[in-house]
């Protein structure tokens, strides 16, 4: 059984129809060997930033960062062999994006080109249990990391800014039934292998799956601070995923606190809403919608509330490459936006960006 996120993730999958037999009729290629599963990508794009910003970078994004250029997003590698009872999974790549993923700690070069590296273990008479321990992603958001497994080329502001991106611990998943799967974790942290305290993070998750509806919730909570375990942070994390062939849609809700021992919460909290609609087997379009309210500055560095739209255009061109072209709109209530020289001066930012992926694999 995969992790507790992948079943969001394959949803979506479904939903983009990336899979060889739905393209072709016929079975997809199989990329194992001896039992190990091998995937992967290769992700890059154009982006244009009408801000025309001296420092060339796209606010508030984190995979498609560059304005103005061409840049790899990420090459990666996967190798997986499914727990039996044993298994492991190794994520190995490059780009733009894994520095984004590893920017919280930076000195520990030896990750940073590992996205996942965990070992499995399912026991037969475990009724279903699983348990991971390693280096892992989080189960929280609506979206992944790896860009054809979601509806837009860019990463929405949750994604971005109000979420971790991996954990180092212990995670375990649970069926309950024929529609539920809980899931508890204790981890080191936020994106962090090695703790920056003595203090633990603890994560509960539940998916619920009923036919088109797929509910999943998540909540974080443990010390993040430096050398402290006193005021913990908070996440609560939801998405409601309604999946069909033709037009589907999700609603994601996001609430996180880091509680000061001595001050005030920073809080932050926001809400996403995006739909696909298949015009055809290789066509696609997806708008997206975004509120996010950074209440303390404590995800941009700034008190402010922000929104964001953004409409892409997708085409399979063959199997296993896919391209999309996006147009996205961001806007603040504060100047935030860094324009020309002058770094924040504006309210808004457009962009508009071509992006291409290539990956192959036995899932896809």
């Amino acid at each position: 059984m995969h992790r507790l996120k992948c079943m969001l993730s394959l949803a979506l999958s479904a939903v983009l129809g990336v899979s060889a037999q739905a393209q072709q009729g016929a079975p997809a290629p199989a990329w194992s060997v001896g039992g190990i599963e091998f995937s992967g990508l290769v992700d890059g794009y154009y982006s244009y930033n009408f801000n025309h910003p001296a420092s060339r970078a796209n606010q508030l994004r984190n995979f498609d960062l560059a304005g103005g250029q061409f840049d790899l997003s990420m090459a990666k590698l996967v190798m997986e062999h499914a727990p039996d009872p044993a298994g492991f999974r190794v994520d190995l790549g490059f780009g733009k994006a894994f520095d984004a993923i590893h920017g919280a700690e930076p000195g520990l070069s030896a990750f940073r080109n590992v996205q996942q590296a965990y070992i499995s273990y399912k026991p037969k008479a475990g009724k279903g249990l699983q348990l991971d321990f390693g280096k892992h992603v989080t189960m929280a958001g609506a979206e992944v990391i790896e860009t054809h497994s979601n509806w837009n080329y860019s990463r929405s502001l949750l994604f971005a800014l109000a979420i971790p991106y991996y954990h180092m611990g212990l995670r375990a998943s649970l069926p309950v039934g024929s529609n539920f799967t809980a899931g508890f974790h204790l981890v080191n942290g936020w994106n962090n292998v090695a703790d920056n305290n003595s203090g633990k993070t603890v994560g509960v998750t539940g998916v619920l799956s009923a036919g088109p509806v797929t509910w999943s919730n998540n909540y974080y909570a443990g010390p993040e601070k430096p050398n402290s375990n006193k005021g913990w942070r908070h996440l609560y994390d939801t998405t409601l995923l309604l999946s069909h062939d033709k037009a589907s849609t999700y609603f994601n809700f996001d609430y996180g606190a880091e509680r000061n021992p001595a001050a005030p919460a920073a809080v932050w909290y926001g809400f996403a809403g995006a739909a696909r609609f298949a015009v055809s087997q290789r066509v696609a379009v997806s708008p997206r919608l975004e509120w996010f309210n950074d209440r303390d500055g404590f995800a941009t560095g700034v008190p402010q509330k922000l929104k964001e739209f953004t409409l892409t255009g997708e085409y399979k061109m063959a199997e296993g490459i896919l391209s999309r072209v996006e147009f996205r709109r961001d806007w603040s209530d504060t100047r935030f936006f860094e324009r020309g020289a002058g770094p924040g001066l504006h309210k808004s930012q457009n962009t508009v960006l071509v992006g291409f992926v290539a990956y192959f694999g036995p899932k896809r």
